[in-house]
């Protein structure tokens, strides 16, 4: 049984409640419990962590390098500029997928760019909660996992 990890950045704890209009009314416990749901479908184990710390995330990126198969990494607004999120995913030799909820590419101009997608295997943006699960089977798919 494969382990992946999803790996979310700042204020993505305030889903929900930030800006609902862009990320809608469910927050990351209703996000957490769709993508459980799912990965039971999919016949992996999933483990969460959320920060709004950049040197945590990177901290968790190093760290998972006996311990996860896949991360689906949302790194948030770190997307835009974190080089070193982006060195941290280059030295880890795992599959990431980079997965937003809303669409960044029809969002405000600084929102467009990500320096964090280049060191991942792809990037889905803009289907809210089910960008996750095809992060995830993205990676499943990736690796030749089970299904």
């Amino acid at each position: 049984m494969k382990n992946m990890l999803i790996l979310n950045g700042p204020n993505l704890n305030l889903i929900g409640k930030r800006e609902t209009d862009i990320y809608g009314k469910d927050n990351i416990q209703d996000l957490y419990r769709v993508i459980l749901e799912e990965s039971k479908k999919m016949n992996i184990t999933v483990e969460f962590f959320q920060s709004n710390h950049e040197g945590e995330i990177i901290d968790k990126i190093q760290s998972s390098v006996n311990t996860y198969d896949g991360i689906v990494i949302n790194p948030g607004a770190y997307t835009h500029y974190s080089y070193a999120i982006y060195d941290a995913i280059k030295s880890v030799d795992k599959p990431f997928v980079e997965v937003h909820i809303s669409n960044i590419h029809k969002r405000e101009e600084f929102r467009q760019k990500s320096v964090t997608a280049k060191a991942c295997i792809g990037q889905i943006t803009g289907f809210g909660f089910y960008s996750y699960i095809l992060g995830l089977y993205s990676i499943i798919n990736y690796i030749g996992g089970e299904k």
